[in-house]
C-alpha cells in the first residue's frame, strides 16, 4: 500500500494544533513541518520541463528501491521525483546504511533517462548530481559547500569538515538511472549517527525551510542536466567538469583510495579525469586514475 501524500491529509498539515488533541504527537516537532507536496508540483513541474511527477510519501523503505521497481515496471516516466518524509532501510554508497529522524532532511530519487548520451558518460550522473545539489543549496541556504569524491556533500561545523549529504546511483531497466540524495537539513548535534555527520542546521544555514531548499536543488538538477545532455554528455562542453573540480574539497589532498579486493592506493589527488575518475599521483610517481573506492582525506604528514 502507498502511503499517503502528506499534503493531502489537512491534519498533518496543521502543526500548531494543541498539544492535547488527538494526531498532535505527529507534527509536535514545530521545527520539523511537513514538506507541502501541492505546492512543490506546482513550483517544478510543469509542462516543457524535465520534471514529469512528484510525490511525497510519509515513510518508505529507499525512494530508490520504489523508484526503481516502478521504473523497470514501466510505472514511472523520466523526471519522476520521489521524495520521503522517513526512510527506513536507505542506503548510502558500498551498502551503507542512511539513517535520519522524519522530516530532519531531504530525502529524495529521481528517474532520468539520458537517451541522447552514450552509456560510457552516464558516470557523470552522480557528480553532475553532486555539483547541482552544492549549487541549490549554497544559492537556497546560504551554506558554503564542498564535493567529496565522488559525490558526499560536506559543511563546516564548528572549523571541520563533516558531511551532510549523499548520492547514489542505481541503473533503471536498459534505459534509466534512478539517483537518491539525501541531505540533513535539521539534525541536531545530539542526533548525529557519527561524529563525522553533519547538516545545514549545523553549520549555519541562513534558512533550514525544506521547501524552499528542495525546489532550489531539483531546478539546479534540471539545469546541470539540460546542459550535459545538450553537450551529450561531453563533461568539459557541458562546463561541469571544471566545475566539479572547482567545489570537490579532494583535489590537492593527500588521500587514501580503499579499492575492490582489499587494494589501497596512498596519493595527492590531482585531477578528475574526462571519466570522472579521482586522479591520485603516488608516491612512485604513477598517476592511477581511480574510478571506484572508498576515499580517506588523510591529515597532512
Amino acid at each position: 500500500m502507498t502511503p499517503r501524500d502528506a499534503a493531502d491529509d489537512d491534519s498533518h498539515g496543521r502543526p500548531g494544533r494543541g498539544a492535547g488533541s488527538e494526531g498532535a504527537g505527529r507534527w509536535s516537532d514545530l521545527d520539523r513541518p511537513p514538506l507541502n507536496a501541492t505546492a512543490l508540483r506546482r513550483g517544478l513541474v510543469r509542462e516543457g520541463g524535465l520534471w514529469s511527477e512528484l510525490e511525497v510519501v510519509q515513510c518508505t523503505g529507499s525512494t530508490n528501491a520504489d523508484l526503481v521497481a516502478r521504473a523497470e515496471a514501466g510505472k514511472a516516466a523520466e523526471g519522476a521525483v520521489l521524495v520521503a518524509e522517513e526512510q527506513t532501510a536507505a542506503r548510502g554508497r558500498l551498502d551503507r546504511r542512511w539513517t535520519a529522524p522524519a522530516r530532519s532532511g531531504l530525502f529524495f530519487s529521481v528517474l532520468l533517462r539520458p537517451s541522447e548520451v552514450p552509456v560510457a558518460r552516464w558516470g557523470w550522473l552522480p557528480l553532475l548530481t553532486g555539483v547541482a545539489v552544492a549549487t541549490g543549496l549554497s544559492r537556497s541556504a546560504g551554506v558554503d559547500t564542498a564535493l567529496k569524491w565522488p559525490n558526499d556533500l560536506l559543511v563546516t561545523v564548528g572549523g571541520e569538515e563533516r558531511k551532510a549529504g549523499g548520492i547514489l546511483a542505481e541503473r533503471a531497466g536498459d534505459g534509466g538511472v534512478v539517483l537518491g540524495v539525501g541531505i540533513n537539513v535539521t539534525l541536531r548535534q545530539d542526533e548525529l549517527p557519527v561524529p563525522q555527520a553533519g547538516s545545514l542546521g549545523l553549520a549555519g544555514a541562513v534558512s533550514t525551510d525544506r521547501d524552499p531548499l528542495l525546489r532550489a536543488v531539483l531546478r539546479s538538477l534540471e539545469e546541470w542536466y539540460g546542459r550535459w545532455r545538450e553537450a551529450a554528455g561531453d563533461p568539459l562542453a557541458a562546463g561541469l567538469q571544471e566545475t566539479y573540480a572547482a567545489g570537490c574539497a579532494t583535489l590537492g589532498r593527500r588521500v587514501r583510495a580503499e579499492l575492490p579486493g582489499d587494494r589501497s592506493v596512498v596519493g595527492e589527488a590531482v585531477a578528475v579525469d574526462g571519466d570522472g575518475r579521482l586522479v591520485l599521483a603516488t608516491e612512485n610517481g604513477v598517476q592511477e586514475p581511480v574510478g571506484a573506492g572508498d576515499i580517506v582525506h588523510l591529515r597532512p604528514a
